[in-house]
């Protein structure tokens, strides 16, 4: 007897690619790469606390969402990094992010 079933995750919201370049003079997006992936300078040092804490308060500003709504979940210490932002459409948040380049 087979049972029919899917598997999800009950949170909604996009999940962002970012290439983050530390020590920058501003924090901005540099560019949306062809292959997905956004490419942003941040203003803080190379260390990965104060990269990652700067990374999710600026995107809150971008997204216009509520910092506790953005989770980095994967590449902690490393540049590459994979970011979920509850509650918003992937469609919104590529516009917000549009319109910051």
């Amino acid at each position: 007897m087979q049972k029919n079933f899917q598997l999800h995750d009950g949170k909604k919201g996009a999940a962002l690619a970012v290439h983050v370049i530390p020590r920058a003079q501003v924090n901005e997006i540099v560019e949306l790469s062809v292959d997905g992936s956004i490419r942003m300078r941040l203003r803080s040092p190379a260390d990965d606390d104060s990269l990652n804490e700067n990374l999710v308060a600026f995107l809150a500003e971008v997204l216009a969402v509520d910092p506790g709504q953005i989770e980095i979940i994967a590449g902690l210490t490393g540049r590459n990094k994979l970011v979920s932002v509850l509650d918003i459409s992937t469609q919104v948040a590529q516009e917000r992010i549009v319109n910051r380049l």
